[in-house]
């Protein structure tokens, strides 16, 4: 049997993708098809894939032309594919003509004419125009936010309002947008989405105004420290409620494309059934006026930094927690340390914060066959690594993280306005609304101990 291999983007799967397949498929006997991750190209320039990874997966098996699908995750993956599925032709537009000669050295390339006239670029520009934010907020995150949007096609920062209005001024010289706003309600009539980078007792109402404005909301983690208004603001933003927009709890963490690999690896069982998620993060802040260690605007550890750690353990042992106890070490109104315990039905996790405590910081996932390590910091993972009792099976994996991050979350909020998902498997509505709950039972005080 002759087998055959091709890669691509598959964005926007239109009929120049169909005739390629089919002229790759004609070659041999068998056709593997490579399907890039959802960053694979950003070396382009541009997180401009419109479709993720599982849209675009569905997409290629549509055609029925593919017998097998892979995921492409990595430069230098075509050569370890060819060899691991022993494939004898390697097929790629004619487009690429050159670029890939050095893979005759394994099988035969062969180079297929491309269709004219049509390509995911040009559909791209004529069926989309530009999503218009409004950054809401001029703290050190919306600092970053700016400059990582411009990463990402089809996201323009349009305008900016702060309480503050002399602070949106230099905050929009140094950034070059355009125009200051006012007022919030002068925002909303300006754009297509808010990104809102405020303290977090200010999220729910402004959230709640913007989709009240059937505006699209990507909202700072923690989204709200109240699992009642997570809920109400979700299904606001629902199509039953009239709204239809996206709400989008900006972690970081959860659209890292390693992370997203470590949790899809684990899930796929490589260190068998998960019972402990263990994962520490803590800072030592300088400033003991910052607003991060004032009670009156919800400082302290747990919601600072709680999202963060709640992440893993709920992505990979789910929402149905059977208890949960906090344990912690207050000075000044805030929990400057605390040691969280959440029980499951079929395991236990744990979590350490520290806002004036040092720990480790790293993130260390238990199974029944080994363990996942993620140094520290782990909640910007470019590395990772699995554990055996025989250490001749640990594998280690590398990927690339670039600026501050908060590319990646933009190009899946920008993707879900576009092709109108309303949850994000990278962080679902119930996961949110899950850490919400935790922080208002932290809130509450309840299963708490001081120490």
């Amino acid at each position: 049997m002759k087998k055959v291999i091709t890669y691509g983007t598959y964005d926007l799967l239109h009929q120049g993708h169909i005739n390629l397949l089919r002229r790759a498929k004609a070659l041999g006997d068998y056709l593997i098809v490579g399907v890039t991750n959802d960053n694979f190209d950003r070396e382009r320039g541009k997180l401009n894939v419109q479709n993720n990874v599982l849209e675009r997966v569905d997409a290629v098996r549509a055609t029925g032309l593919a017998d097998k699908i892979i995921i492409e995750d990595y430069v230098g993956q075509k050569i370890d594919d060819i060899q691991k599925y022993e494939v004898d032709i390697f097929a790629i537009g004619s487009d690429w003509e050159g670029k890939f000669d050095y893979l005759k050295e394994f099988c035969q390339v062969v180079y297929l004419p491309r269709t004219e006239g049509i390509s995911s670029t040009m559909l791209r520009e004529d069926l989309q125009e530009d999503i218009r934010i409004g950054v809401v907020g001029t703290g050190r995150i919306a600092e970053r936010f700016v400059p990582e949007s411009a990463f990402v096609s089809y996201a323009k920062v349009e305008c900016v309002f702060d309480q503050d209005y002399d602070n949106a001024c230099e905050f929009a010289s140094r950034h070059h947008i355009a125009q200051v706003c006012h007022s919030y309600d002068e925002l909303l009539v300006c754009v297509d989405a808010v990104y809102i980078a405020t303290p977090h007792l200010s999220h729910y109402e402004l959230c709640k105004e913007a989709i009240l404005h059937h505006k699209h909301v990507l909202c700072e983690t923690p989204l709200v420290l109240n699992g009642q208004q997570a809920r109400e603001l979700y299904s606001l933003s629902s199509h039953t409620r009239g709204n239809g927009v996206v709400l989008m709890e900006a972690n970081k963490t959860a659209h890292s494309p390693a992370f997203n690999h470590l949790i899809s690896m684990v899930k796929s069982g490589l260190i068998g059934d998960v019972v402990d998620v263990s994962a520490s993060e803590s800072k030592l802040w300088g400033d003991k006026f910052t607003r991060e260690l004032d009670p009156e605007q919800a400082g302290g550890s747990m919601y600072e930094m709680g999202s963060y750690p709640l992440l893993p353990i709920l992505k990979l042992m789910g929402i149905n927690y059977s208890d949960v106890h906090f344990y912690s070490k207050m000075k000044n109104g805030i929990d400057v340390y605390t040691r969280g315990v959440i029980r499951y039905p079929n395991g236990i996790c744990s979590f350490q914060l520290g806002m004036g405590v040092k720990t480790e910081g790293n993130l260390v996932i238990s199974g029944t066959k080994g363990y996942a390590y993620v140094p520290s910091p782990w909640w910007l993972t470019d590395y990772f690594e699995f554990r055996y009792e025989d250490q001749n099976q640990n594998k280690k994996f590398f990927y690339m993280w670039d600026g501050a991050g908060l590319r990646y979350e933009i190009q899946e909020f920008i993707s879900c306005i576009f092709n109108h998902r309303f949850s994000s498997a990278r962080l679902r509505r119930r996961e949110s609304i899950a850490m919400a709950d935790i922080m208002q039972k932290f809130g509450e005080r309840k299963n708490f101990m001081e120490i």
